[in-house]
């Protein structure tokens, strides 16, 4: 996910997408517990989705997202 792609969501759009990106996270952590994660990669790109939105959130409360 690009943060032009981010930025364009509304506010309840990133909100949810944030929730389901951590619910996504604790399951790929699960698995590689118990050794069933067949991609080690997606746990580092979903932390990175997560860091974007949560960037893109709190610019849109300072205000310097619409500038």
């Amino acid at each position: 996910m690009k943060a032009s792609e981010i930025r364009e969501m509304s506010e309840q759009e990133l909100q949810s997408k944030l929730n389901d990106l951590k619910a996504e996270l604790f399951n790929l952590r699960f698995q590689l517990a118990i050794n069933q994660l067949e991609n080690p990669m997606r746990i580092t790109a979903v932390k990175k989705d997560i860091a974007r939105i949560k960037t893109v959130l709190r610019e849109n409360e300072l205000g310097a997202g619409n500038a």
